[in-house]
């Protein structure tokens, strides 16, 4: 029984990753149709800059964003984890179950920050259809027959204010074209936040980089309850008619800043990305500030998601679900890491 329970849990984080799984490829297709077309004005400076090629490519954007977290937080976890509070004479095994456990938690979380921001990303693209700042140097408009691509404005005898379609493109190359018309949001920037922001969040709780937290009503100085395996832990009889210290008023330190740059490295990386969007007139400002926006957000909820507050969590992932909730809750569970228990006053 107790094995076909474990079976279970298993497999219901096998069919997580399934799901973010066809999440991707779902992305994958969408970011390979052809996106809806905006009219645009031939007249509009906001989308007559030049073609300039990537600072950052869209592969070195993905080894960025994508690769290098997985491997950080590999060695992160290999080293910290699970920390200096596992008690003498606790079996290895139990050491390395936890330290998978938070590895775990950790590629998941990343996992789900990228594939949600990927799909959303790219099924935004298409249907918002936005011109790039550089689409007219893309689509090289056959300027001597405006009027037959016009589908709106006004043309006066002081401004051109007609929209036309792009129909009007003269270049060949769909793929270029089209590529044009995904101005928002910026893919560069909303994947970077989701996996470099991620990855800040969660450097800052396992190398205990947050910033300092008391609770406003309760304090205590046992630290057995953030301890890797509490019940493991011996308590230690303090009580003594001379106390050895007099007693602390609530307290609380900050991290050293060297910590502290370390964490904001990623978060800054994923600045540079985003800004490079701007220099090299792939996006306009308001796209790239709420796909970064955006991608922060999805870092955040898959942080917070798997794993307890930076501040009062002290870097731990939240427990695996229970395996008989592996699945499913129900009506009147609290969480899904309790076990379910049946008995008779609960079916009266």
């Amino acid at each position: 029984m107790a094995r076909g329970s474990s079976f279970i849990l298993v497999a219901s984080y096998a069919f997580d990753w399934a799901l973010l799984v066809v999440l991707a490829v779902l992305g994958y297709i969408l970011n390979n149709l052809s996106p809806n077309h905006h009219a645009f004005s031939v007249v509009d400076p906001s989308i007559s800059y030049p073609f300039h090629p990537d600072t950052v490519s869209i592969g070195v954007a993905a080894l960025v964003a994508g690769v290098a977290p997985v491997v950080i937080i590999l060695i992160v976890t290999l080293i910290f984890v699970p920390g200096p509070t596992v008690p003498k004479g606790t079996p290895q095994s139990l050491v390395w179950k936890r330290r998978l456990w938070e590895l775990h938690a950790s590629w998941l979380g990343l996992a789900v920050s990228l594939a949600a921001a990927w799909f959303t990303t790219n099924g935004l693209k298409q249907l918002f259809g936005k011109p790039r700042p550089n689409m007219l140097s893309r689509c090289h408009p056959d300027a001597d027959n405006i009027a037959a691509y016009v589908v709106g404005g006004v043309l006066t005898a002081v401004s051109d204010g007609r929209l036309v379609t792009s129909a009007i493109c003269a270049n060949s190359d769909k793929a270029v074209v089209d590529e044009g018309f995904r101005s928002f949001p910026s893919g560069h920037t909303t994947i970077s936040a989701a996996g470099l922001i991620y990855l800040t969040l969660l450097l800052a709780s396992k190398l205990g980089a947050g910033i300092p937290f008391l609770h406003p009503h309760k304090f205590t100085e046992d630290e057995t309850h953030v301890s890797a395996f509490p019940s493991r832990t011996n308590y230690q009889n303090l009580s003594s008619p001379i106390p050895l210290e007099a007693p602390r008023a609530p307290q609380a330190a900050t991290p050293p800043l060297y910590l502290i740059i370390i964490t904001l490295l990623p978060a800054g990386t994923a600045v540079f990305i985003a800004t490079s969007r701007w220099y090299d007139f792939q996006h306009h400002g308001f796209d790239i500030l709420v796909s970064f926006v955006l991608g922060t957000l999805f870092a955040y909820f898959s942080f917070r998601y798997y794993h307890l507050p930076i501040g009062r969590g002290a870097g731990w992932a939240w427990g695996p679900r229970s395996k008989t909730r592996a699945f499913f809750a129900g009506i009147g569970s609290p969480n899904y890491a309790t076990e379910r228990l049946v008995t008779n006053e609960a079916l009266v």
